[in-house]
């Protein structure tokens, strides 16, 4: 497992590095694009909307974005996590899920992280539940094919 992920902040210098990154073909209806995602962190500044890139020594390998979310259940809502196809399965994603669930622990806004996840989305699930996160049960009406999955501090 790599241990030399760190989070970045997106600059003029490499968000053109982040706006090429891509998920494979299958993985595309689970994500918006990286610039969407961007545009996310923006659109969502006032609900203290935050976007980072996901860097090993050398490059940009992967993108999320996290914002707070003060109605209930009142938590740090993780939107879009997504690691580029070609450096899928090398630990990035576990090492930067970690790294983001440390920054907000450190934070203390909240108590939890939730996720929405597309049911079918088999290897976010894992990961998610490799970390600590947990099935809430909830299905919101609105989005029948997603899970809520949520993530407490105290429990770590």
């Amino acid at each position: 497992m790599n241990t030399n992920v760190k989070l970045v902040q997106v600059t003029k210098e490499n968000w053109m590095e982040i706006a090429a990154l891509s998920v494979r073909e299958d993985q595309k209806g689970f994500l918006d694009s990286p610039i969407g995602i961007i545009a996310r962190g923006y659109i969502y500044r006032e609900d203290n909307g935050r976007v980072f890139g996901i860097a090993n020594e050398e490059q940009i390998v992967g993108l999320v974005f996290v914002r707070d979310e003060n109605e209930e259940p009142r938590c740090y809502d993780l939107q879009q996590f997504m690691i580029d196809h070609r450096f899928q399965g090398k630990g990035y994603g576990e090492q930067a899920l970690r790294q983001i669930l440390a920054l907000l622990k450190a934070e203390h806004h909240f108590e939890c992280v939730e996720v929405c996840v597309k049911n079918t989305d088999t290897a976010a699930l894992k990961l998610y539940e490799k970390v600590g996160f947990a099935d809430t049960g909830y299905i919101d009406p609105d989005l029948p094919d997603f899970v809520n999955w949520m993530y407490y501090f105290d429990k770590e």
